[in-house]
């Protein structure tokens, strides 16, 4: 009897046989259907993640050809499973290809020892049941697959076992797994059976679990990028997602153009060979449906797929229709002429598209047709990795080689963090996104030059001659999407995610690029960096606290939330040799007690406290922490968990607000409300009458905004980002409109790019903040104040100006240089110098309105102090 195991940081032990396994015959096997009750995809019917888990426990039990660990645990603490299966014989020395594995993929030997490892290697590939919210057949795949890749002993499953260990992953989202199935099972044979559920699936980041592959904040994320850069190193990962266009079966590579040059091409011609496997089985076993090249291209970092191309690892997103359990019935006398797609090819249903040349045309479908149509293609990627195992294992090589001898060469050599930086704990998180994602990282142990510069001991140095230099390159350098049009001058074709999403820019960190060889003496930081402050000095009145670093916000949070007596320093002071500037916390000493707490903070945030000789000369404005009210739509979208998931990183108290929270609850307990990004019909109007239970009918509607109305005039705080300020701006009637609304996209057009913008460092809502930062734009908006007008008829008479409006402009888009990483139509004409940020006087409260996101799935760590400052603007007197 083998014992199932968990994965624990950094563990590589613990992946293997904990006992030696004897022989078994596959005969005997429990199956799905013996834990289940029923076959996996059943119509109606859904096993749910604790049913999964108990299967998979029982196969472990009753095959030496199963191992079953624990890889992770989820955001509400779910034990994530990883089941590795392959024959008894592989399964005996796991460590040894797991080894072979992460030789060649970190790519440090020879050809001739890399072409003896290819040689006598297995492929590794991973396989798993989704990760989004609303797929429900991704996950019913797993056990079905589980069990035929173990269990049958047909050639082609023991060749597989033979040449191939397969780390199938059951799925990637335990919570959102729980939230689709309990609805469906609760909504079934109601009118809403079919419905997507009123809440987000994982708590933060709801679908967005999937655009954190190169982030890896989620614990869901790291527990499977651990396994891919850290301890296995697959040389394919498949990916299986839902659902395809209308009137397909599946989407399969080769995918849409463009693809990023930051791949190797060894990778673009796998992932194509991996779709004419699949097309090829399909065709063989009289499946039709399947299509490629649309919707999803190969250019944008982030999603599970992506991610490990920046690896050399073989990314693989298949899309199969019908997600729910209920049948499809089809009208095949109205079957279209083509397959609408937003991107890429246009599919005809005629037989004449290379690329959909096997249409699928069906009265009906079943969730049946969903798990076979994943099933074959799993077996496509298995068998192929088992025919072509050695050129697989080579290939990893190969590209990692490539990438070493382009570092070598220089042109970059390496890119420094110097010690210094303007916010400590952005380089410090910055370096953690690398080491997460496999990628070397060293600090100097003493000071050296490089590239005319000098750099003191402390400094982190990223050198590019290494395997994952593609990952390197694609998060420092900016981004130039190729200009995709239909034709000159017409509408623009949209990227499938973003376009530019450079790190460096975005967290604000300094890195200078070094193109020349250098020398320096460092070390390899082994593991990601942890917090770590000091307090410097001895305290008379208390201590300072930097308000250029994020995390200083945290270590200010922390106390306040203990009573400690924290202020805001409405100007410079000095205290003997140093200088601090506007906004510098100030935190009063009252005895030991809170000398020990600053101490306790300063290591938890990471951030250092200078000791204060004299109560400084500047006007203190105490500090109370905020208490927020997050608006949280019956309409879930993924900016309202991020914005939950980064608050609760900086130690604010936050509760949830629902529509009726709003209306008939007592705002007055919180200092502000925040609006997530959301579209304002949304908001305001939610989901429609008879299109879901009552209970999760309507938005916050007439009474919502008289309560918010009423809120804010009475000394309230609301806080909007992008979408949700033209919501703020129309409904309270607001001095400010959205300057590009209604322009047309041949004219105006930003898909997720990061966009130029000054600061006005001297207000107070930008306190701590560098002059220019980059913002993060997907399709934003930039302000415009309302004035009176004086033109008439064409003309303009000489009367009085009307009353300025009451509005403070925080941040401007750049006047140039708009554009730094990704793609943008126009820009110049209808960004430059407008407003990105403003803060409106209403009544005796405020609305802060944000033209763009500035904590967009938690990358832009170089715009999050305007959050902060606007939080705590509505608890700081005269701020």
């Amino acid at each position: 009897m083998k014992r199932t195991v968990a994965l624990a940081a950094g563990s590589v032990a613990a992946l293997l046989w904990l006992s030696v396994p004897g022989s078994s015959q596959a005969q005997g096997l429990p199956r799905p259907a013996d834990v289940f009750g029923f076959e996996p995809g059943a119509d109606y019917m859904v096993a749910d993640y604790d049913q999964m888990i108990e299967y998979y426990r029982r196969l472990d039990a009753a095959s030496d050809r199963v191992q079953m660990i624990e890889i992770g645990r989820s955001a509400r603490g779910k034990p994530m499973y990883l089941v590795i299966v392959s024959s008894e014989e592989n399964m005996r020395d796991l460590e040894r290809w797991r080894s072979i594995s992460e030789r060649l993929a970190l790519a440090r030997i020879g050809e001739e020892e890399a072409r003896r490892l290819a040689r006598e290697g297995r492929a590794v590939v991973w396989i798993d049941g989704g990760l989004d919210d609303q797929e429900l057949a991704t996950g019913q795949l797993m056990p079905e697959l589980i069990y035929r890749v173990a269990a049958e002993e047909s050639d082609e499953m023991r060749k597989i076992r033979s040449n191939v260990i397969a780390l199938l992953m059951p799925h990637m989202n335990p919570e959102a797994a729980a939230n689709d199935i309990s609805w469906y099972r609760a909504q079934r044979g109601t009118p809403f059976e079919i419905t997507d559920p009123p809440r987000l699936g994982q708590p933060y980041v709801g679908t967005d679990n999937n655009r954190d592959w190169f982030m890896i904040t989620q614990p869901e994320t790291w527990a499977a990028s651990r396994i891919f850069y850290h301890v296995w190193h697959p040389q394919i990962v498949y990916n299986h997602h839902q659902t395809g266009p209308a009137y397909t079966r599946i989407v399969i590579p080769p995918y849409a153009d463009p693809v990023n040059p930051d791949i190797h091409p060894g990778v673009t011609a796998w992932v194509n060979m991996v779709g004419a496997a699949m097309a090829s089985r399909y065709a063989s076993k009289h499946m039709p449906g399947y299509v490629s090249r649309v919707i999803y291209d190969m250019w944008w970092n982030g999603g599970m797929r992506l991610s490990p191309y920046y690896h050399n690892i073989v990314g693989i997103l298949t899309e199969t229709s019908h997600a729910w359990p209920t049948p499809y019935r089809y009208d095949t006398t109205a079957w279209p002429e083509v397959i609408a797609a937003r991107k890429g090819d246009i599919p005809r249903t005629d037989r004449t598209s290379i690329f959909y040349a096997y249409p699928w045309k069906s009265a009906e479908s079943h969730f049946r047709d969903a798990i076979d149509y994943m099933y074959e293609a799993s077996i496509a990627v298995l068998n192929l990795a088992a025919n072509y195992r050695e050129e697989l294992l080579f290939n990893r090589w190969r590209t990692g080689r490539d990438a070493i001898e382009a570092g070598e060469r220089g042109n970059p050599y390496a890119y420094v963090l110097p010690r210094d930086q303007w916010d400590p704990s952005a380089a410090r998180e910055l370096v953690n996104v690398f080491r997460k994602g496999g990628v070397e990282v060293h600090r100097a142990t003493q000071s050296f030059r490089a590239g005319g510069r000098e750099y003191p001991a402390g400094s982190y140095v990223i050198y590019t001659a290494q395997a994952f230099r593609p990952l390197i390159m694609n998060l420092m350098e900016p981004q130039r999407y190729p200009d995709r049009r239909l034709y000159l001058g017409g509408p623009p074709e949209p990227p499938y995610d973003l376009s530019g999403w450079t790190l460096s820019m975005q967290m604000g960190a300094e890195v200078v690029r070094i193109d020349e060889r250098f020398s320096a003496s460092t070390e390899p930081i082994r593991d990601t960096l942890v917090p770590s402050g000091e307090v410097r000095g001895t305290a008379g009145y208390g201590w300072a606290l930097s308000r250029k670093a994020n995390a200083s916000v945290k270590a200010v949070n922390l106390l306040l939330a203990q009573g400690e007596r924290v202020y805001w320093a409405a100007s410079g002071f000095s205290d003997g040799n140093n200088r601090y500037e506007a906004g510098t916390f100030v935190v009063e000493r009252r005895g030991g007690t809170t000398e020990r707490r600053v101490r306790d903070a300063a290591q938890q945030a990471g951030v250092d406290f200078v000791a204060l000789g004299g109560r400084p000369g500047a006007e203190l404005r105490p500090v109370r922490l905020p208490r927020v009210g997050l608006y949280k739509s019956w309409i879930p979208v993924d900016d309202m968990g991020w914005t939950l998931w980064i608050l609760e990183q900086y130690a604010f108290p936050v509760d949830t607000l629902h529509n009726r929270d709003i209306q008939t609850g007592d705002l007055r307990r919180y200092d502000v409300i925040l609006l997530p990004d959301q579209p304002a019909e949304q908001i305001l109007n939610g989901h429609a009458p008879g299109t879901m239970p009552e209970e999760y009918v309507g938005g916050l509607g007439a009474a919502g905004v008289a309560a918010l109305d009423r809120y804010v005039r009475n000394g309230g705080t609301i806080v909007a980002f992008d979408d949700a300020s033209d919501f703020v701006a129309e409904q309270l009637s607001l001095p400010v409109r959205n300057a590009v609304a209604g322009v047309s996209t041949d004219n105006f057009f930003i898909p997720g790019s990061l966009v130029r913008a000054t600061i006005e460092v001297n207000h107070p809502l930008a306190h701590g903040m560098k002059p220019e930062v980059a913002a993060f734009f997907r399709r934003s908006r930039a302000f415009e104040i309302v004035r009176l007008s004086r033109n008439r008829e064409g003309g303009r008479v000489e009367t009085p100006p009307g009353p300025e409006p009451p509005v403070e402009i925080v941040a401007r888009y750049a006047r140039e240089n708009i554009l730094m990483s990704g793609w943008g139509i126009g820009q110049e004409r209808y960004l430059a110098g407008r407003p990105a940020m403003v803060r409106v006087r209403h009544g005796n409260g405020q609305a802060i309105l944000f033209g763009f996101q500035p904590q967009f799935r938690s990358q832009p760590r170089g715009t999050y102090k305007l959050i902060f400052n606007s939080l705590y603007s509505a608890t700081v007197p005269g701020m």
